[in-house]
């Protein structure tokens, strides 16, 4: 699939995979600025993905031994986007002048190219049961009991505790 790519300034490189199997892309920080809370590198890059595909950015690996997060997780690249593509961290240690930062040169984060499916909402007034039914956050990780052994604590009487 051919993207096609814009070099905003002559220190912009095109984003490139360390081997031949990865599935992402390494970028490259071309400036950086930096407020109170977060820090923004700019990466000299603007592209046109084709229609009915996303660029995904995700932190690299070495985002360990920084003190810094990916604002969003995952930055998520629309195909009518034209814009510099930025890369913006939230600093996990306020104190800016200790931090471990990227600078400029160092490769910042990942881009993936998907295609996404084209999803049409159908409201309905009911949904199919499941296993999982209602449980929410964490509901995978409660282990099953032998009820003849273990009273789940869903059945304990706080006044008789």
């Amino acid at each position: 699939m051919e993207v096609k790519i814009k070099l905003l300034n002559e220190d912009a490189r095109l984003p490139s995979r360390a081997h031949p199997t990865d599935a992402g892309m390494d970028i490259v920080a071309t400036s950086k600025s930096s407020e109170v809370d977060y820090i923004e590198y700019g990466t000299g890059l603007s592209m046109a993905i084709p229609e009915g595909y996303m660029g995904l950015i995700f932190p690299r690996s070495s985002i360990s031994k920084k003190n810094l997060s990916l604002c969003n997780s995952v930055g998520v690249i629309d195909s009518n986007y034209r814009g510099e593509i930025k890369i913006r961290f939230d600093r996990r240690d306020h104190d800016r002048f200790i931090m471990n930062q990227y600078d400029i040169g160092d490769k910042v984060a990942q881009l993936v190219i998907m295609p996404y499916p084209k999803i049409e909402f159908k409201e309905v007034s009911d949904l199919d049961e499941t296993d999982r039914g209602l449980g929410g956050f964490g509901s995978s990780d409660v282990k099953q009991f032998d009820q003849g052994n273990i009273t789940p604590i869903t059945n304990y009487n706080l006044s008789e505790l």
